[in-house]
């Protein structure tokens, strides 16, 4: 080798040396680079930087995490139509740069319906992860003060209206703020606590009431109740929700329903800011009395706590029922019914009662009912809801031109009253205006609760008729007369104590031997005659088709006479 070409060959295995050694450096950074962004932020390698993802965009695994760590947000539409004070507009609480009003395929897909101010409920276009729910910071309206409001940006002061979609960095997996909102979100959707979902105690009604992220599944006949992840809760119940328990002839006619407690359900598509209560209108409605009994007093005793905001779901829909009793209906929800067997919708609730509060006959049991509430209650709820002007009656002599007025119920094919002239004639004699009318089903209940509420005593047999009474004004006098058969007990039970529950006065008058029309039918040394409790043995239906769908009365006037002069008496306080 040559002396000049030596000192070339050492330059050059330098050159090579320090090559090799800057390609192991670069590949080692890449290396370590790469092991950090694995190993710390593995979504970032599939997002772009921005941090933003479509929902139909997540993978799989990120969703599953994040059904278990935090509820999603979503977009809503506020409108002043259904929510007082709100702003139609709708804006977004981050800077977006671009012009007012436009909206993207993505954002498009990403927002509510407009709410339906006529039912109360807003349409959700659901997340993926299928919840479709709020998360604790957000009100209908925007922005709620919880901890889920967002800081608003300068310039962007009103847009407190719109609270947006997840973005990547709200599905990652090691995000302590998301952590902490999953707890929150546990905290606020376990408000049942440990209590069970149905009480089923009562021996006149089983209720089933939830707290907490409640969906509604008419399709499937089902109410689910979904449990926060840490919950061990695992009940299923089937229930009938009509006030009937035990009467297995009228809850044969009821749709069943399973209320059960789940971590799985279909995704919301109604989504009701308001408590729902489900419940059945088949049974025996039809009869004013259980139309009141099974239904009315019931539903009163349910509802009148949320001030018409809730949202009533009937099963087993009686649509003539509906019409018939809208006024009451509307005073004590301000949304349209929904009929539960034509609904395919899955409605999101945070309040359920399934099944309505019920006791004794025509009864609320104050001690037990929510809030406390009496008949006296709902004697005054229902002079309202038809606007009944007369809230007591009139004290005798307060007006001497004006006399006291009684009401007689009159019936036209059973337990009639077969002397009712001669009954008109003495009453008119005692001084009172008289006043004739008959109550059946097909009777305008408007018109004849005027009328009821303008008397001061009301009297009729034993019947459905004298369950009217709920519109007689305070210190009325309400007289039942018993038929013959020992029918004192369930006379006094179905309108008796109901009546001075309400407020009123009550009397009873039975009937003798000699004023029944059953004297025509037996001899009067029938056993009929000398033990008629006995015939109680044979059952409730030989009881009604002998003792009330045969059986008029012939009231004996002389002897019936004192029970108006403690009517009249009454009005003299």
């Amino acid at each position: 080798m040559k002396s000049g070409e030596r000192p070339k060959l050492v330059r050059g295995l330098r050159q090579e040396s320090r090559r090799f050694r800057l390609l192991v450096i670069v590949v080692g950074f890449f290396l370590v680079s790469l092991t950090f962004v694995v190993i710390s932020k593995p979504d970032a390698i599939l997002f772009s930087l921005n941090g933003k993802l479509p929902v139909d965009q997540a993978p799989t695994s990120i969703l599953i995490q994040q059904k278990v760590n935090s509820p999603p947000a979503t977009t809503l539409r506020t409108s002043t139509d259904a929510l007082p004070g709100g702003d139609p507009r709708v804006v977004d609480d981050e800077a977006d740069p671009r012009p007012q009003g436009f909206k993207g395929e993505e954002e498009e897909s990403r927002v509510l319906s407009e709410p339906d101010p006529t039912s109360g409920m807003t349409e959700l276009t659901p997340n993926k992860d299928g919840s479709g729910r709020k998360s604790d910071g957000e009100k209908l309206g925007g922005g709620g003060d919880g901890e889920g409001k967002r800081n608003e940006e300068p310039g962007h002061a009103a847009d407190k209206h719109k609270v947006t979609l997840p973005t990547v960095s709200n599905y990652t997996i090691h995000d302590t703020e998301d952590t902490e909102n999953a707890k929150r979100d546990d905290t606020s959707y376990d408000q049942q606590g440990s209590k069970p979902l149905c009480d089923f105690s009562n021996f006149r009604a089983n209720v089933c009431e939830m707290r907490g992220d409640v969906r509604v599944h008419p399709n499937a006949t089902s109410i689910m109740f979904m449990e926060p992840g840490h919950s061990q809760r695992d009940e299923l119940w089937k229930i009938k929700p009509y006030p009937r328990k035990g009467d297995e002839f009228c809850l044969s006619h009821i749709t069943e329903l399973t209320v059960k407690s789940s971590k799985v359900a279909p995704e919301c598509t109604k989504y009701h800011d308001v408590p729902a209560v489900i419940f059945s209108l088949t049974g025996y409605t039809g009869n004013l009395f259980h139309d009141f009994t099974d239904v009315m007093v019931p539903l009163f005793t349910t509802a009148s706590e949320f001030n018409g905001e809730v949202q009533f779901l009937i099963t087993d829909m009686a649509l003539w029922w509906t019409i018939k009793y809208h006024t009451v209906l509307q005073k004590l929800s301000k949304y349209p019914v929904i009929d539960f067997s034509k609904d395919d919708q899955v409605h999101c609730f945070k309040h359920v009662i399934v099944g309505l509060h019920a006791y004794m006959e025509f009864t609320i049991d104050s001690s037990k009912a929510p809030h406390n509430y009496s008949m006296v209650d709902f004697n005054r709820f229902m002079r309202g809801a038809y606007s009944l002007g007369r809230d007591t009656v009139t004290v005798l002599g307060e007006y001497p031109k004006v006399k006291p007025r009684l009401l007689i119920i009159k019936r036209h094919r059973t337990r009639m009253f077969l002397n009712l002239d001669e009954i008109i004639a003495m009453a008119e004699e005692l001084g009172f205006e008289v006043v004739i009318d008959e109550a059946n089903v097909s009777s305008d209940i408007s018109k004849f609760a005027s009328l009821v509420n303008t008397v001061d005593v009301m009297m009729g047999v034993h019947g459905a008729g004298l369950t009217n009474c709920v519109f007689l004004p305070q210190n009325a006098t309400l007289i039942q007369i018993v038929p013959w058969g020992g029918l004192e007990w369930v006379s006094r039970t179905d309108f008796g104590n109901p009546a001075e529950l309400m407020g009123l006065h009550y009397k009873q008058y039975s009937i003798g031997v000699d004023e029944s029309s059953l004297t025509e039918q037996y001899p009067r040394d029938h056993e009929i005659f000398k033990n008629p409790i006995a015939f109680h043995k044979k059952g409730f239906d030989f009881i009604r088709q002998t003792f009330m769908d045969k059986q008029n009365v012939k009231l004996d006037c002389k002897r019936f006479r004192p029970i108006l002069l403690e009517a009249l008496d009454n009005l003299n306080p």
